[in-house]
Order: C-alpha cells, then structure tokens, then sequence
C-alpha cells in the first residue's frame, strides 16, 4: 500500500546520520567538546578528573599534605557532574530517537496519499537533528560552566587556606616596621619567627619579599599602617615602664615619648634609597587603583 515501504525508511536514515557526521562541525561545539574531554567529564573516564584536581593544585601553589584529601574532593564534585551530563545526555538523545522515529511513522502514513522524495525525508529528519543539536549545546555550556565554578571555587579555597593567620601576619608586620630602615631579617630572626607564626623559614623569606616589594610601590598607603605599628609599640613600652620593668621592654624604633608615628622620611627613604641601586626609581606618592588591587595583607 505505501509507496515507500518499511525498509527503504530505516536506510535514509543512517544515511542522514552519515552525511551529517561529514559535515562541518561547529567551532563553539568543538571547543566545548575539547574541554569536556579534558576535564574527564566526556569520552571514558580514564582519571580525568585527577588529572584536572592535580593542575588546579599546582596552579595554585604545589603539592602539599593535605593535597590528597582535596583531590578526592574535587574528583568527587566532578564525578558528579559527569554523571549528571552523560544521564541528561542520554535523554537528550532518547529524546531525538524518539521524535525522528514519531516523525518517520507520520511521514510513512502519508506515503500512502501522496508521494513522498528521500530529499524530503532528509530534510525533515535535520531540521530535527538541528532543533536538538541547540539543546545538546546548551546542555554542554551548562556542565562546561559548571566545571569551571567548580575549579575556581578549589582554587580559591587552597588561596585562602594559604593566607596566614592574623596573629602570624601581626607578628611579621611588627617585625617589618620596627625594621624598616633594613627589613632583611637574618636566617636566625627568620627561624625565629617561624617559630612564633607557625611556619616555614621559606614561607618567611616569601612574606618579606612580598612586603618589600608591596612597600616600595605604594608607600603612602604603609604610611597609615606604619603608624598602627608604631603606637601599638608605645602602648607596649608605656605600659612595661610603668610597671617598673623599662629595662626589659621590647626595643622600638622611637621612645615611649616620642610621635606615635614612625619617621618614615628618615628609615623610608633608607629602604627606598638602598631598593633603588637596582635602577629603579620609586615614588611615594605613586597610589593607584592598579597598585591598590596588588596590595594585600
């Protein structure tokens, strides 16, 4: 009765499948897919997510001892997603069967009133394939952003954790400051504020290095931060004198007497004259939004 019978219909449409995996595929689809592979949540799960923890990890400082647990973390959060993307993946492609095959049946019923061309079936079968191609896209965007959340939200959480703690940072400030004419503590003054903050040596000799160079190229805001320092070690040496214990006060770069304030024009240009050897010059007043954002604490 038809004039297309039940096995010519099936053969159209592999044929369709295969002229479209010929055809060109899209670059944002390309870069979606590229990145889904390599983030282990597309194609065999061959320890990709490993594999992305571990360069989250050394992007954000290295290897560590608690390196391990945070990677069974993450590998866990993107197992998830990966099994949330291959089941909705699943559906998206049930759901195209599906429809291809509900419009193969209605298009084989009305072959029995008029002649329908292969031409024809190909072209509805991709305007189908393209109507769901757009929600397969969408699906992949959403689990690729997903993705990236997830490693930004890993990264952030191994910088915070790297922060110091504030009484280790007060610790290392007060030294900073009450030096500043020459803030190069030797290795014993280093071991010894390790000690104190709960550290490393190199974790001190980074912190120095960070802050000299912090220092030097926004001074003026350390000026309001210096004088901080500065009346916290004269409340100190105050409150030792007068519980008759001046001789063993902590010594200070200005007498209880004095300004509440560091002379930064005497041991700031000290530092900044001995930082400048190298050729560069600095200046005080040189504040800006750009140098702002690279201040930290």
């Amino acid at each position: 009765d038809s004039l297309f019978p039940l096995p010519f219909v099936s053969p159209a449409v592999l044929s369709i499948r295969g002229a479209q995996e010929e055809e060109p595929t899209d670059p944002q689809l390309m870069r979606l897919d590229n990145m889904l592979l390599a983030e282990g949540v597309a194609g065999p799960e061959k320890g990709g997510g490993s594999a992305a923890a571990a360069a989250a990890a050394a992007a954000s400082g290295g290897a560590g001892s608690d390196n391990s647990v945070e990677h069974s973390d993450y590998r866990a959060k993107l197992s998830q997603i990966r099994q949330i993307y291959h089941t909705e993946l699943e559906k998206y492609e049930q759901a195209c069967n599906e429809f291809t095959t509900h419009v193969m049946n209605l298009l084989r019923e009305q072959s029995r009133t008029r002649p329908i061309s292969p031409k024809e079936i190909e072209r509805m079968v991709s305007i189908i394939h393209r109507k769901f191609s757009s929600i397969q896209m969408q699906l992949k965007q959403s689990t690729c952003e997903a993705v990236m959340i997830l490693r930004s939200r890993f990264l952030d959480a191994r910088r915070k954790r790297r922060n110091f703690n504030k009484q280790a940072t007060e610790i290392l400030n007060e030294y900073f400051y009450s030096h500043l004419s020459n803030p190069y503590p030797s290795e014993e003054a280093k071991e010894e504020l390790a000690k104190k903050c709960g550290i490393t040596v190199s974790q001190v000799s980074n912190w120095f290095g960070n802050k000299r160079i912090r220092y030097k190229k926004n001074i003026g805001k350390f000026q309001e931060e210096a004088n901080i320092y500065a009346a916290k070690t004269a409340v100190t040496a105050t409150n030792v004198s007068a519980h008759g214990s001046q001789a063993n006060s902590p010594s200070t770069p200005n007498s209880a007497g004095s300004s509440s304030s560091f002379n930064m024009s005497n041991s700031g240009d000290l530092f900044m004259s001995v930082q400048s050897l190298n050729g560069d010059s600095y200046q005080g007043a040189q504040v800006g939004a750009n140098v702002q954002s690279q201040v930290g604490t």
